[in-house]
């Protein structure tokens, strides 16, 4: 009988990642919490400027009845740069380094916006926006989520706040960390019901984290911190999820993981954009820690403006204490008479308390504060739509807001270099993940288009042999372009401008289109190669028909030399006819060519 091969049991390989490494872990993560305490103190006091709650701040030295203005010159301000930023929403554009990929970037090109809608990315760049002026750091994350489109798994992208992320101190670039932490609050009964191994160990401290202060109340007493640590080890990135001293995934402990790692890419699957960049952090500080000084002293000046004005409002008086007015009656305003002791009433005896009016500095120096902020933070009146100066005309208005906006400019250049990062991210997720064809809808101009996707593209592609030797394998890599989705409202007005001078200056003129063409390539603004391209064309055609009006008119006067030597040579006959055929003379010829008779001209009279 013939016995049946049994597969061999392999023996289980010990996990890599306990107890131990993870309260190692924990350890690492303190270390970089302390390095970045300074930090989270300046983002939590940084929200509560935001939130016009700054006085808890400043109410260190004044009296607890005294006025507490809090205008929104700073607010103001960093709305404007918000909505300057969503104005010019960014799409990427995918181009190949080799033609052999040029249709795989147009199919990426097509779906990368797809999965950013997907994702409502819209709002993830505003929540990010928001943060990077408040806090001066905006973070994306960029995970593949194997819950998403039905079990198959997508990318999923999401804002991280500053305070539940930690890296190594000292660092400038996010991915130079040696490890890289992210600290989630989360229920413990959600716990214990995803993770059963969970039950009864809850109970111990957890982890602290910096939190902001609420308006509500936040308990967070049944709540545990979730550790997603990150770190590279041999060039690969691992990923270990855990709770306290108890690992609840490891990419170590996955014996096909340990060999490949969490992700191909092996970077950290964060982009980081700072606004203002610090030295020794990847961190930067933002329009509030710019800003927050001038706001102060803002509203210390509306403060004192506001205490003269409710001391000048308010009546009051000087009583001498043997006096002959009844103060109880005098303090009430509803009684009409008041009784007075004595035979008079002298002016000794009550006298009002004389308010000096406030002096003309005060005022001055508010308004210059705040001319002050909106100087610092780029801020001015043209900028928001306001005009002064005299300055009315459509175009001027246009022209200068266009000026005032380069700050915001280079802030929206910024964001984008942190949005290709994202895209570049996007990509790799798509190499590793797409193994089987996914289906997009893409609406476009031309109506709706289907597109299927998978990783057969970004795979490595095969180099063939070369003198009999295999030249290897490539990797396709392809470069990110980012453009602006929604243009500015000042930038349409600046465009229509533009067009109106080009054309009355006669650069859609086909007699000079080789003129413009030569100014054209001097000139630099969106649009250009349309308008080459437009003035191009006609250039082409009106040269065309010059070259056929040439043709006709020599074709014309070749007709009018032939008609000239015909009519010539008809002239000419033998017994001395005249150039039409008919002889001289009243008489007509006795037979016609017609063989039709034929009427006699008139008698001369």
């Amino acid at each position: 009988m013939k016995q049946e091969a049994t597969q061999p049991v392999l023996p289980e390989i010990p996990p890599v990642i306990g107890a131990a490494e993870v309260r190692a872990a924990a350890e690492i993560l303190k270390q970089y919490r302390q390095g970045k305490a300074n930090l989270e103190k300046r983002v939590i006091e940084n929200e509560q400027w935001f939130k016009l709650r700054h006085w808890g701040q400043m109410r260190r030295s004044s009296s607890g009845n005294d006025p507490e203005p809090a205008s929104g010159w700073l607010f103001n301000s960093i709305a404007n740069k918000h909505a300057d930023a969503m104005d010019n929403y960014p799409e990427p554009t995918v181009l190949p380094r080799e033609q052999s990929d040029q249709k795989t970037a147009q199919v990426l090109g097509a779906i990368l916006p797809v999965i950013l809608e997907r994702n409502g990315f819209e709002k993830t760049y505003s929540d990010v926006w928001w943060k990077k002026l408040k806090s001066g750091t905006g973070i994306y994350g960029v995970f593949w989520n194997p819950s998403l489109e039905n079990g198959l798994g997508d990318i999923d992208i999401h804002p991280v706040d500053v305070l539940s992320i930690f890296w190594e101190p000292g660092i400038l670039d996010l991915q130079n960390s040696r490890n890289l932490f992210t600290v989630e609050l989360v229920d413990n009964q959600v716990l214990e019901e995803q993770y059963p191994q969970l039950l009864g160990t809850l109970h111990t401290p957890s982890l602290e984290t910096g939190r902001y202060l609420y308006d509500d109340f936040v308990d967070t007493s049944d709540k545990s911190a979730v550790v997603d640590w990150y770190y590279k080890r041999d060039g690969r990135l691992h990923y270990c999820k855990f709770v306290n001293e108890t690992v609840l995934f490891a990419s170590e402990n996955d014996p096909v993981l340990r060999e490949t790692g969490w992700y191909d890419h092996g970077q950290y699957p964060f982009a980081i954009d700072p606004l203002f960049p610090e030295e020794g952090t990847p961190a930067g500080f933002g329009y509030i820690d710019v800003m927050k000084d001038c706001q102060m002293y803002i509203d210390r000046l509306n403060q004192a403006l506001m205490r003269h004005a409710m001391m000048a409002s308010r009546k009051r008086y000087f009583i001498r204490d043997n006096g002959s007015v009844n103060e109880k009656e005098f303090a009430d305003w509803n009684r009409d008479f008041i009784h007075v002791a004595g035979s008079g009433l002298g002016e000794d005896s009550i006298r009002e308390v004389d308010i000096a009016p406030i002096d003309n500095l005060i005022p001055s120096l508010l308004s210059q504060k705040i001319d002050e902020l909106k100087e610092t933070s780029g801020n001015r009146d043209f900028s928001q739509g306001s005009t002064s100066g005299g300055v009315t005309a459509a175009s001027a208005i246009a022209a200068l807001q266009e000026a005032g906006s380069k700050l915001s400019r280079d802030m929206i250049k910024g964001s984008y270099r942190a949005f290709a990062q994202v895209n570049y991210l996007c990509i790799e997720l798509i190499r590793q993940f797409y193994t089987e064809p996914r289906c997009f809808r893409i609406a476009g101009n031309d109506g709706e288009e289907f597109f299927q996707m998978d990783n057969r593209g970004l795979a490595p592609q095969s180099q063939g042999t070369a003198f009999g030797l295999e030249m290897g394998e490539r990797l396709p890599v392809f470069d990110i372009r980012i453009v602006s989705q929604k243009s500015s409202p000042f930038s349409k007005a600046a465009q229509n401008e533009l067009a109106k001078e080009l054309y009355s200056m006669g650069f859609f003129r086909p007699d000079m289109g080789e003129q413009s063409m030569a100014v054209l390539e001097m000139m630099d603004f969106e649009g250009k190669e349309m308008v080459r391209k437009s003035i191009a064309q006609n250039l082409n055609m009106w040269k065309q028909l010059s070259k056929m009006q040439e043709q006709l008119t020599l074709l014309a006067k070749a007709a009018a030399k032939e008609n000239a030597a015909g009519g010539a040579a008809q002239s000419t006959t033998p017994d001395g006819a005249q150039g039409n055929g008919t002889p001289s003379g009243d008489v007509l010829p006795n037979n016609p060519p017609s063989g039709k008779p034929q009427a006699k001209a008139p008698a001369a009279t």
